[in-house]
């Protein structure tokens, strides 16, 4: 138990000299706009998933198969934009690969725009999810977290992927002392899965209460938070710039 607290404690406040700097406090706030934003799409926008793309596959299986209250078409849509997301980010990425700090700064700072847009057209649209506010929302908040997943990957912030936890998971139950391991990074895991927790728990109560634009109005304060943060901490000679590889 000390040494996971220790962990999620050095997560939270990374000592001056961590190879990450701020990147995981960071990082872990753009877990929780996943999990805010999932909530929107899952409970608001008819079942559909932008973050979460095997659930998105599964989703599209199931529709095909004829499965009711899902539908195929929300689930390619969602799927294309998470990939277009992703390209972008790639290209961002590898133009900015020599500064870590800038490549999350701008790719916020995008993905701060795409949410700006969402909730300023849900506030318009009165929160009434029509097929054209639908498929809007579906498409600004898939480029997001696509380019969100880009960007972490190349981050390179360990058990910080922002979208996905099953390795996560995985490394919290395979890695432990219970199985033989080391249990490395166990605060930090900790961590990830409960930032993904708090951001569904609060999206869903903003959803299932008429909320939708207050939903999405909170991924968008956490997402500038994130890149005003970056954008402050990003200076040229920072020594947890470089790339880690």
């Amino acid at each position: 138990m000390r040494a996971l607290l220790t962990d999620a404690a050095r997560t939270l406040v990374p000592p001056r000299a961590d190879r990450h700097g701020p990147l995981p406090p960071l990082m872990l706030a753009l877990t929780v706009v996943t999990g805010v934003v999932d909530a929107v799409t899952y409970l608001g926008l008819g079942h559909v998933f932008v973050a979460n793309m095997t659930g998105n596959v599964v989703f599209l299986g199931f529709a095909l198969a004829g499965a009711q209250g899902l539908s195929a078409l929300a689930s390619v849509v969602s799927l294309a934009a998470f990939l277009a997301g992703a390209l972008s980010g790639g290209r961002v990425a590898v133009r900015l690969a020599a500064h870590r700090g800038r490549l999350l700064a701008v790719s916020t700072g995008v993905q701060t725009a795409l949410a700006s847009a969402a909730t300023i057209f849900a506030a318009v649209t009165d929160g009434r999810v029509t097929t054209t506010v639908q498929y809007t929302l579906i498409v600004l908040l898939g480029l997001g977290m696509g380019l969100q997943n880009a960007v972490a990957r190349r981050l390179g912030v360990p058990d910080m992927t922002t979208t996905v936890l099953t390795l996560t998971l995985t490394g919290l139950a395979a890695d432990s002392t219970l199985a033989g391991g080391t249990a490395p990074r166990p605060g930090r895991r900790v961590l990830a899965v409960l930032a993904m927790f708090l951001g569904a728990l609060a999206g869903a109560e903003l959803v299932l209460h008429g909320q939708l634009t207050a939903a999405l109005g909170l991924a968008l304060l956490l997402l500038l938070v994130t890149a005003v943060t970056t954008y402050r901490l990003a200076t040229p000679d920072a020594s947890w710039a470089p790339p880690t590889s």
